[in-house]
């Protein structure tokens, strides 16, 4: 079949970094004259690629049940092939070809060439920096690195992605500015960790003057940090935050644990007073930030007074936005040498707990938004009210602002809103 006969359809599990993967894949496809569709419902595609996760086993089921879908749906007849892409397939190749021979091919992460090769499609290099967009066209992610070279115990990421290897800043700053070219006006700046970035290329942190560079990309008006390491933190990046206006109030830090002891067991290389310290200068010098953190519960060695001062973290330090993760026991860390001692429902009920406090304090920092006016940048239309974000939030994993409005909205606009009411992750407001 000639490629503009072909008709393929790209499904993308896991994390937004796998989300750009993605939208590489799809647009060196559509260069090759195939026709791309991402995550169609329509089955009436040729070509299936799955770009899987394999983060932790919830992610892998995921991955797996979505392969033998499309496997299925191969053997009916409704597919012609089904290739297979990603973390998972990086690290299980071997097993998945013996589990799941149906599969037509399994390519790992750093694999697009020869992905592109089977479909007799050429890679292009004049299209480094141009990607097919799947998330709503004014905002997108930017990966700054692949890779990451941190110790941490529970952590596969380095199995699938390998070393820390950053992209050179003139290439970022060329990507910025084909997708604000496009029409995008927010970018996440992604990577497994921000604050390591330029080491290898220039044997220093250049995270900042990457963002003062970001910062005069015309038309870029809000840029957003995401998955920044706590220990070694480039502390001036705080004071272009505050001093730039496009650079969002806002930082992702994974902290994972706050006792000293589990953090030795992680191998996160910083103890609870220096990540106080840290959150409290981020604080002094990035006035209104704000600190979103994801946490681990039920690691190996976890006991329940480890679990008590981590929840007296959580109330004491008041973050504005915080996941919880319940520990998965993945092959080949170090952490799998351990003896995995938390039940699961025990690990359940921690993470539960955790989230209960965060819910109140959630609700009580948004019932002082009540009565002020916020920038908002508008997503979509959803059911009677028109939905956005403020700089404060992340989308999909962070509040929303529900909009009365009798005016057409448009998605991609920045209005002020004023706050009505709220939710415990969700603000009320009009224009």
């Amino acid at each position: 079949m000639k490629a503009k006969n072909v008709r393929v359809n790209v499904v993308t599990l896991g994390c937004s970094k796998n989300v750009v993967d993605s939208e590489v894949l799809m647009n060196q496809l559509r260069a090759n004259d195939f026709s791309v569709s991402h995550e169609a419902k329509r089955v009436n595609h040729d070509i299936v690629i799955v770009n899987t996760c394999g983060f932790i086993e919830a992610a892998k089921q995921e991955s797996i049940n979505t392969i033998l879908h499309y496997v299925d749906l191969k053997e009916k007849g409704k597919v012609k092939k089904v290739y297979v892409t990603g973390c998972l397939s990086e690290r299980y190749k071997t097993d998945l070809e013996k589990e799941i021979p149906e599969v037509d091919a399994y390519f790992g992460t750093m694999e697009l060439g020869n992905l592109l090769a089977k479909l007799n499609a050429d890679y292009k290099k004049e299209l480094l920096g141009e990607r097919m967009l799947t998330t709503p066209k004014h905002y997108a992610y930017l990966k700054i690195s692949e890779g990451c070279d941190r110790p941490c115990s529970f952590c596969a990421i380095p199995l699938m992605r390998g070393r820390h290897v950053s992209k050179p800043i003139e290439s970022i700053i060329q990507e910025a500015q084909i997708l604000t070219q496009n029409g995008v006006k927010e970018i996440m700046l992604i990577a497994q960790d921000l604050t390591y970035y330029g080491l290898d290329l220039y044997n220093t942190r250049k995270l900042n003057d990457l963002l003062i560079q970001l910062s005069e990309v015309k038309g870029l008006e809000w840029i957003r940090l995401h998955y920044a390491y706590p220990a070694q933190f480039p502390e001036e990046i705080l004071d272009t935050m505050r001093e730039r206006k496009n650079i969002c109030n806002y930082l992702d830090i994974p902290l994972q644990h706050a006792s000293d002891n589990m953090l030795k067991i992680m191998r996160r290389g910083i103890t609870k007073r220096k990540s106080i310290e840290l959150i409290e200068k981020i604080r002094k010098k990035v006035p209104n930030v704000a600190i979103r953190t994801t946490l681990i519960v039920g690691h190996p060695g976890e006991t329940e007074a480890d679990f008590q001062e981590l929840k007296s973290f959580v109330e004491e330090i008041q973050f504005e936005r915080l996941g919880v993760f319940t520990y998965s026991h993945e092959e080949n860390t170090h952490s799998y040498t351990l003896q995995d001692t938390v039940p699961d429902e025990e690990k359940r009920r921690r993470a539960d707990e955790i989230m209960e406090i965060q819910q109140d304090i959630s609700f009580d920092l948004n019932s002082k938004k009540t009565g002020q006016t916020l920038k908002v940048l508008i997503d979509r239309k959803e059911g009677q009210f028109w939905v956005g974000r403020t700089e404060f939030d992340s989308p999909e994993v962070d509040n929303e602002v529900l909009i009365s409005s009798d005016k057409n909205l448009k998605a991609g606009t920045f209005v002020p809103v004023t706050i009505t009411e709220c939710t415990e992750f969700d603000l009320y407001g009009t224009v």
